[in-house]
């Protein structure tokens, strides 16, 4: 199963990308996590479902210098990276 997460808030220059790629192997998810220009982080991964739910409530979250705003998840039909990218 994959998924794509855009989050919004404070969530560049605070470690997110990182932060999201640690809690990503800790649930065994492949992906990535990237920065947007409109300041939005996009987070595209695939895993089982138990594993993408637990990512996304952490995505709520993020690391403690973040302030999300926004989690909004698609269905994800693309390539997804094996192991976890952050760019």
């Amino acid at each position: 199963m994959a998924a794509r997460f855009l989050v919004s808030g404070k969530v560049q220059g605070v470690f997110f990308r990182a932060s999201t790629r640690e809690r990503a192997f800790d649930l065994g998810v492949s992906g990535r996590a990237t920065n947007l220009p409109d300041g939005r982080v996009e987070v595209i991964v695939e895993g089982d479902a138990v594993a993408l739910d637990a990512l996304e409530a952490w995505l709520h979250e993020g690391p403690s210098a973040a302030r999300v705003e926004s989690v909004v998840r698609e269905a994800w039909d693309g390539p997804v990276n094996e192991g976890f990218v952050t760019g």
